[in-house]
């Protein structure tokens, strides 16, 4: 009866423990699916938050695709890179050299932000099935409203991540930012 909740093993501590054992046993694949995942489910908010604010039965017209696409690039990119990166990031600059914590954040701001945001864009509309001609107007619409954005609502939540979330929980705290983050860019993307 271990694995059952009871008063003192609460389901999210179960659930804790065992993404803490998934996670030692499999880092990436672990931070893979989650961001799978949680990507979907940020793409499935965007459309719950649209099919909501016009009236309209959320079930009947709930796209696949997108969750499916979003999923897809959570599981195959954002989990391994940003795994990756956080971990290169803290040998890069170890927390012992000087203004560290800035120098951190903005290596992900100036250079990781624009760079993922730039394949995030390329890898969806490829899974969109669109050509190249898609992909540069939807670069040219989109992308510097999404990084401005970017850079004004993960700027805050990236300063935490990098120097306040140990480095095998980043990926977890960085996807649950980004289930609302991945809302706005489904929703700026149609």
């Amino acid at each position: 009866m271990s694995g059952y909740p009871t008063p003192e093993r609460t389901f999210h501590r179960l659930l804790l423990q065992q993404y803490l054992h998934l996670l030692k046993r499999s880092p990436i694949l672990t931070k893979s699916v989650t961001s799978g995942i949680l990507s979907g489910l940020g793409n499935v908010l965007s459309q719950v938050l649209e099919q909501r604010s016009k009236g309209r039965s959320i079930l009947k017209n709930l796209n696949f695709g997108g969750p499916t696409r979003f999923g897809v690039f959570g599981l195959v990119f954002t989990g391994p890179l940003s795994h990756y990166f956080y971990l290169y990031l803290d040998k890069l600059i170890p927390s012992n050299v000087p203004y560290s914590q800035i120098k951190r954040l903005l290596l992900d701001r100036l250079m990781f932000a624009p760079a993922f945001l730039a394949l995030f864009f390329t890898v969806i509309t490829l899974l969109e099935g669109k050509n190249l001609k898609a992909l540069k107007e939807k670069m040219q619409t989109g992308y510097w409203i999404a990084l401005k954005m970017n850079w004004k609502v993960w700027t805050i939540f990236q300063y935490i991540n990098l120097n306040y979330v140990p480095v095998q929980f980043r990926v977890l705290f960085a996807n649950l930012v980004a289930l609302f983050w991945y809302a706005y860019l489904a929703s700026i993307r149609r």
